[in-house]
This record gives C-alpha cells, sequence and structure tokens, in this order.
C-alpha cells in the first residue's frame, strides 16, 4: 500500500468513473506506471488496459498577515489516472 496514497473523489474523478470508467489516484513520487498497474490490480482485483501518470509540482504561497508576509509551500504529488477493462469497476463506498 505504499505506492497507492488515495483515491481522489472530485466531481471530475466521478465524472470520469461513471462515463469512462476511468479511475484517479495519488501515487508515490517515485512509482512507475508498472508498478501502479499491479498494485491497483492486487489490491482492487481489476484488469487494467492503460495507465497515465501526472506530476504537480510544489507551488510556493504569499500571506499578509498583521505578522508581515509568510511563506507556504503547498506539496506536489503524482496522481495516476487508470482506464479499467470493459465491465471492469472500482467501489470506493463498499466499507462505509
Amino acid at each position: 500500500m505504499s505506492i497507492l496514497i488515495k483515491p481522489i473523489i472530485t466531481e471530475k474523478a466521478t465524472n470520469d468513473s461513471e462515463l469512462f470508467n476511468r479511475y484517479s489516484f495519488v501515487v508515490d513520487k517515485k512509482a512507475n506506471k508498472l508498478e501502479i498497474k499491479n498494485t491497483i490490480e492486487e489490491v482492487y482485483g481489476v484488469s487494467i488496459e492503460s495507465v497515465k501518470t501526472m506530476n504537480y509540482p510544489l507551488k510556493r504561497k504569499s500571506k499578509y498577515t498583521k505578522n508581515g508576509v509568510v511563506q507556504a509551500k503547498v506539496g506536489g504529488y503524482k496522481k495516476a489516472i487508470v482506464q479499467l477493462a470493459e465491465g471492469d469497476n472500482i467501489d470506493f463506498y463498499s466499507n462505509i
């Protein structure tokens, strides 16, 4: 489970999963496509057609407060979009 950090459950990702059978995950920055594919197949028991990955960079932000300018960092992450085979699906809400 060190490769998969969490699933992305947003309005856009949910729409993608319903229409195109694509699911989004936040994954470890050092993981490659084969490791992501094998991990998701083991954890969820589905077959995967393709994996697309995106690296989001670290962002720096500034806030002007009473105490002066405060510098902050918003962490970067790696996102994987997984296309499942026809007939497979992942239910994130089954154990709630």
